[in-house]
């Protein structure tokens, strides 16, 4: 019987230890799929975090640059019977924002093209041909100031092209800035058949109709 009684508590010892065993693994297990599953969350709202701040510095970036060329668009377009809150969204969507190459180092808002080479500079650039973006060497005006970019842009449409002093009547004649936007369009300004409705974004993302006051 005791022998016996020896067996049973060496038997009972085993499974006690053995169940010890297992709690501990499946405790030490348990941390560390925890322990990662917090470390995995961790980098997700930094990630997160990331992107927020990323997206509030392009926000504030771009509302620095529309505040910057706002007041000279005001200025300049009252005289050329353009609206301000379509000059401005033209420089915003041509230029990117004044982060472009050719507005920063030579203050072209606009992809004016240049034919002088005193005065121009050739650049690549995306224009619409054919049903499809395409990727050319054109050369681009210079300019001393946004200021000068901005008035150039104005005389454009007051003045015409060489070939048709006309050319943007009908921009001239449209009074609201969705009627402006598509006479862009429809007097050949743009290759971008979605030109005008990036512009009519634009103008009622950052509210720039209180420019045309």
């Amino acid at each position: 019987m005791a022998r016996r009684s020896k067996v049973s508590k060496s038997i009972l010892t085993i499974v006690k230890v053995f169940a010890i065993l297992c709690v501990l693994m499946t405790a030490f297990v348990a941390f560390h799929y925890y322990r990662r599953q917090a470390i995995q969350t961790q980098q997700i709202q930094e990630a997160e975090a990331v992107k927020r701040e990323a997206a509030l510095k392009l926000i504030r970036q771009r509302k620095a640059f529309i505040r910057k060329i706002g007041p000279i668009a005001a200025r300049v377009d009252k005289s050329y019977q353009l609206l301000p809150s379509i000059t401005i969204a033209q420089a915003c969507l041509e230029s990117n924002y004044g982060q472009s190459s050719l507005s920063q180092k030579y203050n072209n808002l606009f992809g004016v093209k240049g034919f002088n080479p005193n005065t121009s500079a050739v650049m690549s650039t995306q224009e619409y041909r054919n049903g499809s973006w395409v990727t050319i060497k054109a050369r681009f005006q210079i300019y001393d100031s946004y200021d000068a970019a901005i008035r150039a842009h104005a005389r454009l449409f007051q003045s015409g092209t060489t070939w048709n002093p006309q050319q943007y009547r009908h921009v001239l004649a449209a009074r609201g800035y969705q009627q402006q936007a598509k006479a862009l369009v429809q007097d050949g300004y743009a290759t971008d058949p979605d030109y005008a409705d990036k512009l009519i974004r634009l103008i009622e993302q950052y509210d720039l109709v209180k420019y045309d006051r």
